[in-house]
């Protein structure tokens, strides 16, 4: 997806649709739930082509609700989830990283030098 978007132009498209899987956790879930609804309508189609036994068939309209409503139904809990559910669990603090024993950040080597923020701009222009 991400070549495709790029040739349309389209690359924030992919960026934006990449930031929402991360909110969308209970997906996984609904399109297993979707492919296995569609299995089970394949197979039922399949028995009822092919054979005279007795099989409901699951008609299209019908098909097309469950899809729909299984993708409203997990994207709405998902949403629920990261929004209301996930903050309560971190307690609304963030815990700060600890300091290297030298004064520098933990995930810097030791002896590291730090460029301010106008060594950055200078770089940024050259």
């Amino acid at each position: 997806t991400a070549n495709a978007f790029a040739l349309m132009g389209l690359r924030q498209l992919y960026f934006l649709i990449g930031g929402l899987i991360d909110k969308l956790v209970y997906l996984s879930h609904g399109l297993a739930v979707i492919l296995g609804f569609i299995g089970v309508k394949l197979i039922l189609h399949a028995v009822h082509e092919t054979t005279t036994l007795p099989v409901p068939e699951i008609p299209t309209t019908l098909s097309l609700v469950v899809i729909v409503a299984t993708l409203v139904i997990t994207t709405i809990a998902s949403l629920y989830k990261t929004r209301h559910i996930a903050p309560k669990k971190m307690g609304g603090t963030a815990e700060a990283a600890p300091a290297a024993p030298d004064g520098g950040d933990a995930g810097e080597a030791p002896g590291h030098v730090r460029r301010g923020d106008d060594d950055l701009d200078e770089r940024v222009k050259l």
